[in-house]
């Protein structure tokens, strides 16, 4: 179509669509908001908006988008965009050149500056000291020597590489594992600040040393626990160690949970332990039935707490303010169990012992924390709190009775007070164990 045969204003989209090049490039206006649409002697199609420079009143053209990839919308939307930039005394061009000159810097800013600010973020998020500390002193140790300096946007998947064989050289591999997981989040961040296009990131588990089978942690078996729990209670490891250990043999909660547990989290009157879903593996809060056993040791020390409300906080100088990774471990080894039991070991015994007494497996793997398989996982919700209490109660009880010297009539009685509910909805009772 020549453009001698325009007949109204605005130009329709079949006219902007048909407009022929001629010899030298022109303008046609579109009718409203100063927008212009020009067609090159090659046949590429653009928008320009025509403003008066707010210093000199002089005229002055900016282009705005191709055609067809910029609507006759969205260059409508552009042409008020300048229009409201002129307003104000800002010139369009200037301010598109500022901008430019800004996105350069933030793309030509050194690596570390995104990974502090990520780090900040989620800080900010609510994420806690242990999941700082770690991030922290991979930060330091690790990602900032190789890749600090580095202009964000210039990262190389190979850069990326080398922070993960420097890891792996340590022999690290679930440090490297986590490690893959915030470098992909810090350059996410990155790509939504606009300062990098891609992340390097990616895929960089192909590459990455693979952990030989893993063994179970190490635990016993219940004709190994009497000997245990007798050895645990002569161990001189501080009330506050000694009591940690206690929680978890009881409880059979993860250590890290028993570590950074809070006075906030726990209901001595209802006798529950609410983990908060932000230290879940599951994210979603974890309900803990809390023992007569539990509850005396919580008392135990609660004259201990410091100002931060951990109720196992750590000395003075520790670089957490909780016990430890190796406190609850190292515990046990005092007591003769090296190599044989471990904190993380003392959830196998749980789950063994449990199981072989007859307790329902749903109780045991809510009270583990599990998820469940497939969809049960998605849409069971149940907690089994009141059957997992009595649950729980009985165990601290027999585990008291194991240290006290069980003998095979009493391990009977023990079994003889438990009425698992069936499928049927049978009602489900306890003797007290004491």
């Amino acid at each position: 179509m020549k453009r001698t045969a325009i007949k109204r204003r605005p130009l329709a989209d079949t006219v902007l669509a048909k407009l022929e090049p001629e010899d030298r490039e022109y303008r046609e206006a579109y009718g409203v908001d100063r927008l212009y649409f020009v067609v090159s002697p090659s046949g590429r199609k653009r928008w320009e908006v025509r403003y008066k420079k707010p210093d000199t009143g002089r005229w002055a053209w900016l282009g705005i988008g191709a055609y067809p990839d910029t609507s006759v919308k969205l260059a409508r939307s552009r042409a008020q965009e300048v229009a409201e930039t002129v307003s104000h005394g800002e010139d369009p061009l200037e301010k598109r050149r500022q901008e430019k000159a800004e996105k350069s810097s933030d793309r030509m800013a050194p690596w570390s500056v995104t990974a502090e600010e990520w780090l900040e973020h989620k800080l900010k998020e609510g994420v806690n000291d242990e999941y700082e500390r770690h991030v922290r002193g991979w930060l330091d140790n690790d990602a900032l020597p190789i890749l600090g300096r580095i202009p964000i946007s210039r990262v190389t998947r190979a850069d990326c590489v080398r922070v993960q064989q420097r890891i792996e050289k340590r022999n690290a591999l679930e440090r490297a594992r986590k490690m893959r997981v915030w470098l992909r989040a810090i350059f996410r961040y990155a790509i939504a600040h606009d300062r990098c296009d891609h992340n390097p990131a990616a895929d960089m588990g192909v590459v990455a040393r693979r952990k030989t089978p893993s063994k179970p942690f190490a635990h016993l078996l219940e004709s190994d626990l009497p000997g245990f729990l007798q050895a645990l209670r002569q161990v001189s490891s501080g009330t506050i160690v000694s009591t940690a250990v206690w929680v978890v043999v009881h409880t059979a909660s993860r250590p890290a949970m028993v570590r950074w547990m809070h006075w906030d989290e726990i209901d001595l009157d209802n006798a529950i332990w609410t983990i908060p879903a932000e230290r879940m593996k599951s994210s979603r809060d974890h309900l803990v039935p809390l023992t007569r056993q539990v509850i005396e040791l919580l008392e135990g020390v609660r004259p201990l707490a410091n100002r931060r409300g951990y109720v196992f906080p750590s000395r003075n100088g520790s670089k957490t303010p909780v016990l430890s990774s190796s406190a609850i471990n190292n515990c046990i080894d005092l007591a003769g169990y090296k190599g044989r039991m471990t904190g993380h070991g003392s959830r196998h015994t749980a789950k063994t012992l449990l199981s072989e007494h007859g307790w329902p497996r749903d109780w045991t793997e809510m009270q583990l924390a599990h998820a469940l398989p497939g969809l049960e996982g998605v849409y069971n919700k149940a907690a089994w709190i009141k059957p997992r209490s009595i649950m729980m109660q009985w165990y601290s009880d027999y585990l008291d009775a194991l240290e006290a010297g069980i003998t095979q009539e009493m391990i009977d009685e023990f079994d003889a007070r438990i009425i698992v509910p069936g499928m049927g909805g049978e009602r489900l009772e306890m003797t007290p164990g004491r």
